[in-house]
């Protein structure tokens, strides 16, 4: 329940930040062009909050926080004054109203810029993508991928920590090869490698990017000493101790966690004898791990215990953070990248290229917004910059019911010099709306069944 309500309470607090930008944009421009704007509301329903400025703009907080709009002066919905016609939104110029609706999109990435370069400015700790692992036959090992190799860029895309390497090789989702750059170990030397996405597939519900590559980023080792121990567990019941340091199962040699967590999964239920060094002592203790059922059904054993991680070597470690000039460019480049990306992949969902089950709804995005307030302000905030971008890409898709099509439109009266009929108007909303409800209700489908 608390976690429901975390999640709930950020995602009204990132949605209302998000409409209130995006509104703003198209308010902001509308005023400028000299356009009278009636109501700015952020929400719809029935208003919780009602003012009316020195502008004679009626300002409203709405109890239903799904969207918002900026009511302007229109002939087309309204009666207006004769001495008010020249603000009429109709009645403007065909640039001036094709930037008043396309402000709002605008809106939503200069926030992003903001966002990234508030972000920088306080600086986010990072990891450079050195590259652990690289399963044998995999696309990443056919492609000449090395272990120890530090990913420099994918498809021309910097990648300075794993961040931009994931969502970079995730935008390739669909295509038949990437070229990637990595620099080799213990060398100044970057290569560049392609590798063959032919037969790659990816499911992100249920795998990484990385790991469907054949990729796992560098981790510090694992060691054998017990640091965490879960209340009630098998190893409290065995007489495990923090500190203690596991150096023997039924009298095999352990070298690595690994094989611990190996003898353990393969004995739900059974009697396993561990030998642990206890300050220097060797002790002997009886573990029997309980049995816990995984999702396909299978009993595994699950005994309650966590070893110690050596710490990371200062050299992983970057620390994004920049003065005010440097951060600006960076949250620039941070934005377009994040532009680049998005339109991509809704490319390739009209095209088929992506499957409409990696579309995501309203609950995934409260659960994103939740957990990244939980981490902080920064993590936040660069989810905010993520969401608003997508917000803005989203708006400009050439569908009636949102900006692009308004913006679809003008550009056809720009052409033929005349208004696009209100009949043919009318059918594009309903054609639109049609679109837009069903790609809502294949996102909050998805939703559900990521629950």
């Amino acid at each position: 329940m608390i976690e429901f309500i975390r999640n709930l309470s950020a995602f009204l607090v990132a949605l209302g930040i998000l409409i209130a930008v995006h509104e703003f944009g198209h308010f902001w421009v509308a005023r400028r062009c000299g356009v009278y704007v009636e109501r700015f509301s952020i929400g719809f329903g029935k208003a919780l909050f009602n003012r009316v400025g020195k502008d004679g703009t009626e300002y409203t907080l709405a109890l239903i926080p799904l969207g918002g709009y900026v009511k302007m002066l229109d002939e087309r919905v309204a009666e207006v004054p004769p001495e008010k016609r020249h603000m009429a939104f109709n009645n403007k110029k065909i640039w001036q109203r094709s930037a008043i609706v396309a402000a709002g999109p605008m809106a939503n990435f200069v926030f992003a810029v903001f966002a990234y370069w508030v972000v920088y400015l306080i600086g986010v700790p990072a990891l450079r993508p050195v590259i652990g692992e690289v399963a044998p036959q995999s696309i990443a090992a056919k492609a000449g991928i090395l272990p120890g190799m530090e990913l420099k860029s994918v498809s021309g895309l910097e990648t300075s920590d794993w961040e931009s390497a994931n969502m970079a090789l995730i935008s390739q989702i669909g295509d038949k090869q990437v070229v990637v750059t990595a620099q080799e170990p213990d060398s100044s030397v970057v290569v560049s490698r392609t590798l063959d996405l032919t037969d790659w597939s990816f499911d992100p519900e249920s795998q990484r990017v990385l790991t469907t590559l054949g990729i796992s980023p560098f981790t510090p080792p694992i060691t054998l000493t017990v640091s965490q121990l879960v209340d009630n567990s098998a190893a409290i019941d065995a007489g495990f101790k923090l500190n203690d340091k596991i150096v023997a199962v039924d009298n095999k040699s352990v070298t690595q966690w690994q094989q611990f967590v190996d003898a353990v999964r393969s004995h739900p239920g059974k009697t396993l004898q561990v030998e642990v060094l206890r300050d220097g002592e060797p002790v002997m203790l009886s573990l029997t791990p309980h049995v816990k059922v995984e999702a396909d059904g299978k009993e595994v054993g699950y005994v309650g215990l966590a070893p110690s991680i050596e710490p990371w070597p200062a050299s992983y470690k970057v620390n994004l953070k920049f003065g005010p000039i440097d951060a600006a460019i960076k949250a620039t480049e941070k934005t377009g990248q994040l532009v680049s990306l998005t339109f991509d992949m809704v490319t390739k969902l009209v095209t088929g290229d992506v499957a409409m089950k990696n579309l995501s709804g309203p609950i995934s995005i409260a659960k994103g917004a939740g957990m990244t307030a939980e981490f902080g302000l920064v993590y936040f905030l660069g989810f905010l910059a993520l969401i608003s971008v997508n917000l803005g890409i989203v708006n400009l898709l050439p569908l009636p019911v949102l900006d692009g099509g308004h913006l679809m439109f003008f550009a056809i009266e720009a052409v033929t010099r005349r208004p696009v009929s209100e009949r043919i108007q009318d059918i594009g909303y309903r054609v639109g709306s049609a679109i837009l409800v069903a790609l809502m209700a294949v996102a909050l489908f998805n939703d559900f069944t990521r629950l």
